[in-house]
């Protein structure tokens, strides 16, 4: 009987030390990785790691959901607007997506990604000139973005392509 009272306290404090180490790790890669949030908003957190995933429909879903059954602090509100202005852009709706990221920049003008997020969704309605201007704003607050400047040759490529002037004959 003794025995047991002792085999069972090691492995509740062995489980215990190695949930502990799992958990911290967990902590310690979602404080490395900036762009997932809220740490007491698991939908948030899932959400995020759905649209980086390509899970577009499923990113929203629990964005929207982390939105409505939480209270998000300013900032992290900010920043699921911009992930959902970023799903709603690659998944091909810009004029959708523009909307999100004017709300996120509304909450936080400092969001560089929302600019960035929201010029991608002006380059694919064909808005260069708004596009643009996004994009100088993204870059002021994060010059060293790799979005930014990707962005940028893209848009400088789709302004320096060749056009064909035709006349008319008559």
């Amino acid at each position: 009987m003794n025995r047991g009272v002792v085999f069972g306290l090691i492995l509740y404090l062995t489980s215990s030390v190695i949930w502990g180490q799992v958990a911290g790790n967990m902590n310690c890669m979602s404080c490395r990785n900036r762009t997932i949030i809220g740490n007491g908003n698991e939908f948030l957190t899932a959400g995020t790691f759905s649209i980086r995933m390509g899970q577009y429909e499923e990113g929203i879903r629990l964005t929207e959901l982390g939105l409505t059954r939480y209270q998000p602090s300013r900032r992290d509100r900010s920043v699921a607007q911009s992930n959902l202005c970023a799903a709603y852009a690659a998944r091909g709706e810009p004029f959708v997506a523009i909307d999100y990221c004017t709300e996120s920049i509304r909450l936080e003008e400092g969001n560089w990604r929302a600019y960035n997020n929201r010029a991608y969704s002006y380059y694919l309605l064909g808005k260069l000139s708004e596009a643009t201007v996004d994009l100088d704003m993204a870059a002021q607050i994060n010059s060293d973005a790799r979005q930014v400047l990707q962005l940028r040759g893209m848009i400088n490529e789709r302004g320096l392509r060749p056009r064909v002037i035709m006349e008319d004959h008559q």
